[in-house]
């Protein structure tokens, strides 16, 4: 992996810290901004939102702009959010605030995407975006317990305080140590870039992303009032359960980064029928202390082991426009980011309780897992009559895929 992939690494580390912290400051926030948890947590679907509109959105405002000044921009920009944030005065203050980060999120993940994809060969697409949702892997395992631990004892405005100087940190990195990319000598087109929207193996991909995603951070997104009303797990051990998610992403990263360019599909299959599993198990034992610490672990193994395969299927079948595919596999993740949340919120708000959206997220898992079926029924169906691999945007046989 070229150094670069890895300073990009770091860079989402930051902004994998601001998108997830909330799960562990929904209550501080609640009882800060005088709304309901329910309330809280659509925090969390505004940033997500912010990153399915500003993913598409900004990639094709820079689609002929320097990538170094973009990604130096919009970290910028991003930085400056979270200062917003920390010094919002109102909840519809930063509620702004944490849509206008995410835009500037949003912009980052697409042009590094592209550009962590282009420093390496086609197989090894899948490694190079799981350096990249490594940076939210470590984000998980120490951005978002320290973001507990400090809204648990300096109040919620200090983590946000703290995203401000890590990106700062990772402004510094991306100035020093990122190349200044040179354009294509064939400068890109909008009409050709967008023409991967006509492909109907696209869509499949942006709704298996979005509901694998959005079916774990059903859950994930209420973990700690989970933890608390309903397992009996005091504050201050929640910040260690969001580390052990963390950890668990860190080691799923790894473990799915080093598979999935060989088995892209069986990745997917596995990957989403153990969140599945994972879900419906957190459901049924949430009262359980021992087991939903686990199942918080296994959860973060889970989701993570499955999204590099998810990213590169992205840039796999939409290979002709990758500035977009990046866009689109964030716009995809954080749609997941948004429903699942904002459906999480729905149920507890009827009254099924804190667990209830645990039984929420595995439907979404399982609609997503009846797709994985659709998307390679039609992949093996297009390999007979083309018999090319490059047909499909793909460069290993069907058999290396599964």
């Amino acid at each position: 992996m070229p150094l670069a992939v890895y300073i990009l690494g770091l860079s989402v580390f930051a902004l994998g810290t601001s998108e997830f912290m909330l799960s562990g400051l929904l209550t501080p926030i609640a009882d800060d901004m005088n709304v309901s948890i329910p309330q809280a947590g659509l925090l969390i679907s505004a940033f997500a939102i912010g990153m399915v509109i500003g993913a598409p959105l900004l990639a094709v405002a820079t689609l002929r702009l320097p990538r170094k000044t973009t990604l130096i921009a919009l970290i910028s920009v991003f930085g400056l959010g979270q200062v917003a944030g920390a010094v919002a005065p109102t909840y519809e203050i930063l509620f702004a605030s944490r849509v206008i980060s995410a835009f500037a999120c949003a912009g980052f993940w697409a042009v590094g995407a592209a550009v962590a994809i282009a420093m390496v060969p086609v197989n090894s697409r899948a490694r190079a975006m799981a350096v990249m949702i490594g940076g939210l892997s470590i984000a998980n395992v120490l951005g978002v317990p320290a973001g507990a631990f400090l809204g648990e004892h300096l109040g919620w405005r200090s983590a946000f305080w703290a995203v401000g100087l890590a990106s700062a940190v990772a402004l510094v990195g991306v100035v020093t140590l990122i190349p200044r990319i040179p354009l294509p000598e064939e400068r890109p087109q909008l009409k050709r870039e967008l023409s991967i929207y006509g492909d109907r193996q696209v869509w499949l991909s942006i709704a298996i992303t979005a509901l694998a995603a959005g079916g774990v951070f059903c859950a994930f997104s209420y973990l700690r009032p989970l933890l608390t009303d309903v397992s009996g797990v005091s504050d201050s051990w929640v910040p260690a359960v969001l580390g052990l998610f963390g950890a668990g992403a860190l080691i799923g990263t790894w473990v799915g980064g080093r598979v999935a360019d060989a088995h892209l599909f069986g990745v997917m299959l596995s990957g989403i029928t153990a969140s599945t599993v994972f879900l419906a198990a957190l459901a049924l034992f949430a009262s359980s202390p021992v087991v939903t610490i686990a199942l918080a672990f296994l959860l973060g193994v889970s989701a993570f082991f499955t999204a590099p395969a998810l990213n590169a299927r992205m840039f796999n079948v939409a290979g002709a426009a990758p500035t977009l595919a990046g866009a689109t596999t964030t716009a995809a993740f954080n749609l997941g980011n948004t429903g699942g949340p904002g459906l999480g919120g729905m149920v507890i708000d009827a009254d099924f309780g804190f667990a209830s959206p645990a039984w929420a997220g595995a439907a979404m898992t399982v609609v997503a897992l009846i797709l994985v079926a659709v998307s390679l029924r039609l992949n093996n169906g297009s390999r007979v009559v083309t018999g090319s691999p490059a047909a499909n945007g793909l460069t290993k046989p069907a058999r290396a895929e599964v």
